[in-house]
């Protein structure tokens, strides 16, 4: 049959022309895995922040994307179990939302699913999980935010807020080794150069905060520090943020929640600002960009933020000199 007959026959019989039948096939959808160490509400803002920087990139989830979602709730057991769960799915990415261990368990699981790392967390090159910032090497790229290492400008920002603070008491987690790395090598060097004395607090798991909380007025101290990284103070943030308040006690964190539950301030890498720039990554690696090649990125905006109301109910009057450098106040 000739090709301008055949046309016409499978026309006919309604069959589309081939250029068109071609244009008419389903587009490939990507999965995305989404793994949090934390539970969904506290994810929520920041999960919200990726989907909106995708969606400005053409990915739209339920179109061309989908998104499976893994919560640990705070139980950090369960992120290796949520990790491989995701891996069986097939996904093409996996966001590791939580910091290094949650990054660390998802290769722990795959070592040729592409991993995208970002939020709290330490030096991913010391953890092991890449090879150098520029050339991630492996599996794993994203952005790491310098939580341990922003522990000496906190202090000071406190010492500044509060001129009479003495005695600081930290609290942290002794399984969460960018803590103990933050408590024992960062703070005690800031400390010594502002004159402040650390006070660490030991807490294991949820039980033990209010025997820590019961404690702490034995000596009593000036101020309250809480290091950056893991799910069992972001689990329990609004504990934190109460005892805080109900023993007057300035507070100062690794993330902006704390503050916006009532915390006095807190001074990070904008959060918000490396959540979305997991779109980035995203967009090259569906474009066929490897991990291994693509820069793992520092933080390049910090916000450092303070609540008013909190300090008034404290009997704190921040100095001026303090209020105008803040990024947000809460009035």
């Amino acid at each position: 049959m000739k090709r301008g007959m055949m046309f016409f026959v499978l026309v006919s019989l309604g069959f589309p022309p081939f250029h068109l039948a071609a244009a008419q096939q389903p587009k490939k959808v990507s999965r995305i895995g989404y793994l949090s160490s934390f539970d969904r509400s506290g994810e929520s803002a920041r999960a919200e922040a990726i989907r909106l920087a995708l969606r400005e990139r053409g990915y739209i989830e339920g179109q061309n994307i989908a998104i499976e979602y893994r919560y640990a709730e705070g139980k950090r057991d369960r992120v290796p179990e949520l990790a491989a769960e995701l891996v069986r799915l097939k996904v093409d990415i996996v966001v590791a939302a939580g910091g290094i261990a949650t990054a660390r368990a998802a290769k722990n699981a795959t070592e040729t699913i592409p991993i995208i790392m970002v939020g709290q967390g330490s030096d991913p090159v010391e953890a092991g999980l890449i090879e150098s910032l520029a050339r991630p090497g492996g599996n794993v790229t994203g952005v790491t935010n310098l939580t341990r290492e922003l522990g000496g400008k906190r202090l000071e920002l406190l010492k500044e807020a509060v001129p009479k603070v003495a005695r600081v008491a930290v609290l942290f987690d002794p399984a969460n080794r960018p803590n103990v790395l933050e408590v024992k090598k960062v703070l005690p060097v800031a400390a010594g150069a502002l004159k402040l004395t650390i006070q660490p607090w030991e807490v294991r798991d949820s039980d033990g905060f209010e025997k820590v909380f019961a404690a702490l007025n034995k000596p009593r101290p000036d101020g309250l520090y809480v290091p950056g990284g893991g799910p069992l103070m972001s689990t329990n943030l609004k504990r934190i943020v109460g005892f805080a308040l109900k023993s007057r006690l300035p507070s100062t964190y690794y993330d902006r929640e704390f503050v916006n539950a009532g915390g006095l301030m807190s001074y990070t890498a904008d959060t918000a600002d490396s959540y979305r720039r997991v779109a980035y990554y995203v967009d090259r690696i569906l474009k066929g960009d490897k991990p291994a090649d693509l820069p793992v990125e520092q933080p390049t905006k910090f916000e450092l933020v303070i609540n008013l109301k909190t300090a008034k109910q404290i009997g704190l009057t921040v100095p001026p000199s303090v209020l105008a450098r803040a990024d947000k106040v809460i009035r």
